[in-house]
């Protein structure tokens, strides 16, 4: 798995820093994690998306289609499960479909990997609490972001075609199989259409 740098510990570990400091130091880990997809797909590491450059572009866009598309969502739930939604990946990686991990194992992998990450602070329980919610669908909100989570892949797919890296229209197609029938169809079929301008 391609990274920008091995997670880094704070000055003085094991003893030395807060449960909140710690927690800090992996979390940023999800900047030097590249999410693995658009370098398969030849984006080089100098404009390479990292983990949390998706996990902010999801929250944002969670946000702004919670208020636009969806104002009887709990937006403050929307904005926690969009921010937890990839915390696992601190340990467990960027896993993609190529990689022929299991969902199940996948699932296993994150949850050990955010058990570890959050199980120091006082809210640790809730925040594990919320990541399983998002990955069990078992609320609007939750069932929202993981929406919004696919049709942040089929944007950023547009943004790298726009910027000339070339066809990357299965993004938007793995993105439909999520999206359609939804309250954010329209959005990507606007996206389609731009991808099919741009040929």
């Amino acid at each position: 798995m391609q990274i920008k740098a091995p997670m880094a510990s704070p000055p003085g570990e094991p003893e030395g820093a807060s449960p909140l400091v710690r927690a800090y130091f992996e979390i940023h880990h999800l900047k030097q994690l590249f999410r693995q997809g658009w370098l398969r797909k030849g984006i080089g590491v100098d404009r390479g998306e990292s983990v949390a450059d998706h996990v902010f572009g999801t929250a944002t866009m969670a946000m702004l289609l919670a208020d636009a598309l969806r104002p009887e969502l709990d937006v403050s739930r929307v904005l926690r499960l969009s921010l937890l939604h990839d915390l696992g990946e601190a340990y467990a990686g960027d896993m993609t479909p190529a990689d022929g991990i299991a969902a199940a194992d996948k699932h296993a992998r994150e949850r050990t990997a955010i058990e570890r990450i959050v199980a120091k602070l006082p809210e640790g329980d809730r925040y594990l609490a919320l990541w399983e919610e998002y990955e069990a669908g078992t609320s609007p909100e939750a069932r929202f972001v993981r929406r919004v989570d696919r049709l942040e892949l089929a944007l950023q797919a547009a943004v790298y075609q726009a910027q000339g890296f070339g066809e990357l229209d299965e993004f938007l197609v793995s993105a439909r199989a999520d999206i359609a029938g939804s309250e954010l169809e329209p959005l990507l079929v606007e996206l389609e259409g731009l991808a099919d301008r741009d040929r």
